[in-house]
């Protein structure tokens, strides 16, 4: 009996030991999860340079970003995020505190990757986290200056092509900014577009010119989807109905 005893405080020890390490593991865990979490919002097949990727990452909540290798989504085996998140645990039993870990995983980012893929353990970079410049802002389309300035043209009527052109010429847009104009059945057609990324919606302002009518107007969301057909001059011609 006194053997038992005497061993009762060694076992307690030991398996308190176990106990702490366990709560690490389960901390390490947490922050694993965060990893994985932060992989799932980046996962997708839009192509992406390193810099979208890894300004992307670094605006998620509890993820810093300590290093983004390669150049493009699409290129080779796409981009690896080395990201650093932190986790949590408490053993009511034998931790004086919650016990907090920052660890570092890699996230790869490319269409090979798996949803819900398990980012690899990394060795945490020396260094603050990067930080990244915000995205540059698209060109801004010049609508009202368009409706304000292009022809308006009588009932019964002839618009004249050449002085729609000369009205977007002397509007100086943006070089981003690429116009489109045709004339069809006695009315011109504009198309103001920006090149989108074949994935999110076309930026794109539409105008038609005829006798009566002068009209310019975005096309819905949906309509500038890609393959949508909503940033055309076809569409600018002859619209498309609104979506219900």
């Amino acid at each position: 009996m006194r053997r038992i005893l005497l061993l009762a405080p060694l076992l307690l020890f030991t398996a308190g030991c176990g106990l702490v390490q366990s709560s690490q593991s389960e901390a390490t865990d947490v922050a694993r999860e965060a990893a994985r979490k932060a992989g799932e919002e980046l996962y997708g097949q839009r192509p992406r340079t390193a810099e979208e990727v890894g300004r992307a990452a670094s605006r998620i909540d509890g993820v810093e970003v300590m290093r983004v290798t390669g150049t493009s989504t699409h290129d080779g085996d796409g981009i690896d995020v080395v990201v650093r998140t932190s986790g949590s645990a408490y053993n009511g039993w034998f931790d004086v505190e919650e016990i907090t870990v920052r660890r570092c995983f890699t996230v790869r980012v490319s269409p090979k990757s798996q949803w819900r893929e398990e980012p690899d353990d990394a060795d945490c970079p020396d260094g603050p986290a990067l930080t990244f410049a915000p995205p540059p802002e698209p060109p801004r389309m010049p609508g009202e200056e368009l409706r304000a300035k292009l022809p308006r043209v009588p009932p019964g009527g002839r618009v004249d092509e050449a002085e729609v052109r000369r009205t977007l010429a002397a509007l100086d847009l943006d070089p981003e900014i690429r116009t489109e104009v045709k004339a069809e059945g006695g009315r011109v057609g504009v198309l103001l577009s920006v090149e989108g990324n074949h994935f999110d919606p076309q930026d794109c302002l539409l105008a038609r010119i005829g006798p009566g009518a002068t009209e310019v107007w975005v096309p819905p969301r949906i309509q500038r989807m890609p393959g949508e057909g909503g940033c055309t001059l076809a569409n600018a011609l002859d619209p498309a109905p609104p979506p219900h």
